[in-house]
């Protein structure tokens, strides 16, 4: 009988092991599956992309096709009866968008930025992205809070429609910059818009994460100014966190002796290591990561790039542009997903209708309001004509940004709250970017801004003239108008010139191994990337 017990008992231990193998298998294979769909997916995306644009379809951009596919593909997987382990491998979790995709696209952003188009226009450029952007999520936030109140939408309560507006008014514009690109627009128009949008992401998180934590301390005694001054620490500390670690790379690749043949492969990775750094101190010490490595990202490229070995500098730009259009390209496709494969509240039609009309609204008080300002400040050679005014408000996407906050929404959210605001930032993403993406070229000839040589085209002024480096424009001290306010705005205007002296008498010698008289860094082209917003 002890012998029987003695036999039966591996038996059962080795059915169990075989079951518990056999469970490892289906669910290795469901991750094969998955994995095999996704780079089918991303192989199509870049195939159609490349014949787009080499026919020069711009009513389906690339991005919107690369949206569409993911659609596709998850509605057939929705309607079919594919397994349940495979379509997990195809959810959309924020915290990976946040930690993985997202970091390699906005370092990109400012490691391709132009300086120059970029400083000359930085006051606009933070006018539009930080005050702008407050004004959009504001607007955004009242007007969805009123028509709740007249019962024109679903009922949400004050601070869940100021972080509704703060989520949506993060724009994406996506489509628009590619297109900008290759029918060549003013390069003013085109560095107003990639600016705001590089910007934009940061503050439109650093928003969000402001009302929420409102929310939570509801409670207390919290007052509007504490609200303000947990913003500026957010944001400031984390341009501080990313600006240090830009300089101390900077430094690390000046004096550590890297720039030689047999230590390349060290340079490449000590250089790749740091974005992800300034990313991960800025989460680790409750800041944004996202304006950390942006303006990581800025310094990098203009301070520490050129402390690099020749190699160096041609493999880290191909590498940071070849993991961010990736990104960027994956991203759409697994947010078309996603939607499909969510669940949605579609009972709010209305909700979704009046949102739609109150970020036209919203928008057009970010730019109209913000282009008066910034007229106010500039001379008459230099003011934003009223047709880029235009552009630059109809370029207003929204993107993955806004989709990854909204499922973010459904979490911190009570449920039905977060629901609703997820389905409409669905409807809204879908919307601009199929069809305002798609209407951008029609956009752009009806406002007749292509070719625009107001400061030169966008073709001409890409190409990198080496004899115009930016300078302030003079203003006539006598003005007729003795306004302090505009005043206040013209020396804000100034300092760009003061910076631009300060960097290149001081920072750039101190910085790198140059002498502060090379102008190279101010003669990059302009991003080739898609992305202002995330476009390949």
């Amino acid at each position: 009988m002890e012998q029987l017990l003695q036999v039966s008992t591996p038996d059962h231990g080795d059915n169990s092991s075989s079951a518990a193998g056999g469970q490892t298998g289906k669910e290795q294979q469901a991750a094969g599956v998955g994995i095999l769909l996704q780079i089918m997916m991303l192989v199509l995306s870049f195939v159609l992309g490349h014949v787009l644009r080499r026919h020069k379809v711009y009513y389906l951009p690339e991005a919107s096709a690369s949206l569409l596919i993911g659609l596709l593909v998850g509605g057939l997987a929705n309607v079919s009866d594919t397994e349940t382990s495979i379509r997990t491998w195809f959810n959309f979790h924020e915290e990976f968008f946040f930690l993985f995709l997202l970091p390699p696209i906005i370092f990109q952003s400012g490691f391709s930025l132009a300086p120059k188009p970029f400083f000359s226009n930085f006051g606009a450029i933070v006018t539009f992205a930080i005050f702008g952007t407050f004004i959009a999520s504001v607007v955004t936030g009242v007007l969805v809070y009123l028509g709740g109140l007249m019962f024109l939408m679903y009922k949400l309560p004050f601070v869940e429609c100021l972080m509704f507006g703060a989520l949506i008014s993060a724009t994406d514009p996506v489509t628009v910059l590619s297109i900008f690109q290759e029918l060549g627009t003013d390069v003013n128009l085109y560095a107003l818009v990639f600016g705001e949008s590089v910007l934009n992401d940061a503050m439109a998180i650093s928003l969000y994460r402001t009302m929420s934590l409102v929310r939570q301390n509801a409670s207390s005694t919290q007052n509007f100014l504490m609200v303000i001054v947990r913003f500026l620490e957010t944001f400031v500390g984390s341009l501080s966190a990313g600006v240090g670690v830009g300089f101390t790379s900077a430094l690390l690749f000046k004096y550590a002796g890297l720039d030689i043949d047999n230590l390349q492969n060290l340079e490449c990775c000590l250089f790749v290591l740091f974005p992800y750094f300034s990313y991960m101190l800025a989460e680790g010490l409750g800041l944004s990561g996202i304006v950390s490595i942006l303006f990581t990202g800025i310094v990098m490229k203009h301070y520490t790039y050129s402390n690099l070995s020749e190699n160096s500098q041609r493999f880290v730009s191909a590498f940071f542009d070849l993991i961010s259009s990736l990104a960027e390209t994956f991203v759409f496709i697994y947010m078309g997903f996603d939607i499909a494969m969510e669940q949605h509240s579609w009972s709010h039609v209305g909700f979704i209708f009046f949102s739609i009309l109150f970020i036209v609204v919203a928008r057009a008080a970010n730019v109209f309001s913000c282009a008066y300002l910034v007229n106010l400040a500039r001379p008459a050679t230099r003011k934003i004509p009223a047709k880029h005014q235009k552009a630059l408000w109809y370029s207003g996407l929204r993107g993955a940004m806004a989709f990854a906050l909204a499922l973010q929404s459904v979490h911190d959210l009570p449920e039905g709250h977060g629901q609703t605001i997820f389905t409409a930032t669905t409807a809204i993403v879908v919307l601009t970017v199929l069809l305002i993406g798609g209407s951008t070229g029609t956009m752009l000839e009806a406002l007749q801004v292509v070719g625009d040589a107001h400061d030169g085209s966008l073709g001409e002024n890409l190409e990198g003239n080496h004899n115009h480096s930016y300078v302030a424009p003079s203003y006539d001290e006598d003005s007729s108008s003795g306004n302090k306010f505009r005043m206040k705005l013209k020396e804000f205007h100034r300092s760009a010139a003061s910076f631009t002296a300060l960097d290149k008498n001081y920072l750039t010698p101190f910085f790198t191994s140059q002498n502060g008289d090379e102008d190279d860094d101010f003669d990059e082209p302009m991003p080739s990337s898609r992305r202002g917003g995330f476009e390949h």
